[in-house]
């Protein structure tokens, strides 16, 4: 029986993205910038896969690469290049229109500049979360804004608050001083309320560390999500008896809606680890999905380019190792859901189209060329599984 596993390397954009002038990020080229900084770089199977020519496709220049090595996965494959409808250009926009169901709408946002939130919001949140007041109350990269308010935080248990250029409130708050569970707790009661904002999702940043300059994240982010206001690809696929594995945040980028099995994990060596095994015990019938969210969390927003280099040298030699799990009648997809150039000025994700790529022992090879919304890819897979089609996009099978 058929399994379909989608392969999300969160931020991998390829550049041309039509609309990028209206987003103020003309020229971004996440792939582009990268191969061009950052010499050498050895992406063998992806560029045998179709990776260098979806991105000319995309933007009109191939990047900057070297000769690459020949590749092991010698699987026929389909490749092309993907623009998003989605109003905005964040993860949970991009992930939404993937499975079927892009957001013309966009969300609503907090403003940059202090204070980013209402005073009547944050008294409530106050109010009922049980905590005297907060701290930050602007827009602010998370990494740093626990150096500049982390010890005053330990000092007032208040916990930092902050938003960035996406959706979102996003809470820091010390996992040992604050409390984990805590936390999470009131980032509930935040969510509850930012409702009529339309804002997209609420983030909990725990850190940990005892002063400035040591302040450190942990892996026990979570995200307090939006739930999608129709129906998605995992939606139709659960209620069709199908199973769908969500793997790192996928389960709470669709709210904990459609999912059978949620597996919790962090950093590309766990997150690859987790959907090799699922690769090789998981059920057939279903979908298995992916989010390597450090791309984006860990290299794009902190301007990284040698770690995103570096990550996607390890993403592909990794690869390489689906080919000894992959069934008879398996499609591996390969995708991402916005761009987050390394490169590009401010710490924000970028208006980009982002490929898509398609193998299996069963595939023939194909340039599939410009798709016109992500939700080709929604609509590719709810064919191949016999579902009824989404609204938007395209079969590519």
């Amino acid at each position: 029986m058929a399994r379909a596993i989608i392969l999300m390397m969160d931020s991998f954009g390829i550049g041309g993205a039509k609309d990028a002038a209206a987003y103020n990020n003309e020229g971004a080229n996440t792939f582009g910038h990268i191969a061009e900084y950052y010499q050498g770089l050895k992406i063998p199977n992806l560029y045998h896969l179709g990776l260098s020519d979806a991105a000319y496709g995309a933007c009109g220049q191939y990047p900057k690469l070297s000769a690459q090595t020949e590749s092991i996965l010698q699987f026929g494959h389909k490749y092309g290049h993907m623009s998003e409808i989605s109003k905005d250009k964040d993860t949970v926009s991009g992930h939404w229109e993937l499975a079927g169901l892009p957001n013309l709408q966009g969300w609503g946002h907090f403003p940059p500049n202090y204070p980013s939130f209402p005073a009547d919001l944050i008294q409530k949140i106050c109010e009922k979360g049980k905590i005297e007041g907060i701290l930050g109350n602007k827009a602010a990269s998370g990494t740093v804004i626990i150096q500049e308010l982390g010890e005053e935080h330990i000092a007032s248990n208040k916990p930092i608050f902050y938003t960035s250029a996406d959706s979102n409130m996003q809470i820091a708050a010390h996992e040992e001083h604050f409390g984990l569970e805590r936390l999470y707790d009131l980032c509930q009661v935040a969510y509850e309320y930012i409702k009529p904002y339309n804002i997209g999702r609420i983030i909990a940043r725990p850190f940990v560390g005892e002063k400035a300059g040591e302040f450190t994240r942990t892996k026990n982010r979570r995200d307090f999500t939006a739930a999608p206001f129709g129906q998605t690809l995992l939606d139709v696929m659960k209620s069709s008896g199908k199973n769908v594995t969500a793997i790192g945040a996928i389960n709470d980028i669709y709210a904990h809606r459609g999912i059978t099995k949620a597996i919790h994990g962090s950093g590309l060596k766990e997150l690859w680890d987790l959907t090799l095994k699922e690769m090789k015990d998981g059920e057939d019938n279903s979908l298995i999905f992916t989010n390597f969210e450090d791309f984006d969390m860990l290299w794009g927003h902190r301007r990284n380019i040698k770690g995103y280099a570096e990550g996607l040298e390890y993403f592909d030699q990794r690869l390489v190792e689906t080919a000894l799990y992959l069934r008879e009648d398996d499609l591996v997809f390969i995708t991402a859901d916005h761009g987050n150039d390394p490169s590009y000025e401010g710490t924000d994700h970028t208006r980009e189209q982002v490929p898509v790529i398609m193998y299996g022992k069963k595939v023939k090879t194909e340039n599939i060329g410009q798709r016109e919304t992500y939700a080709d890819l929604g609509q590719t897979i709810a064919e191949y599984f016999n579902l009824p089609p989404f609204k938007y996009g395209k079969s590519f099978l």
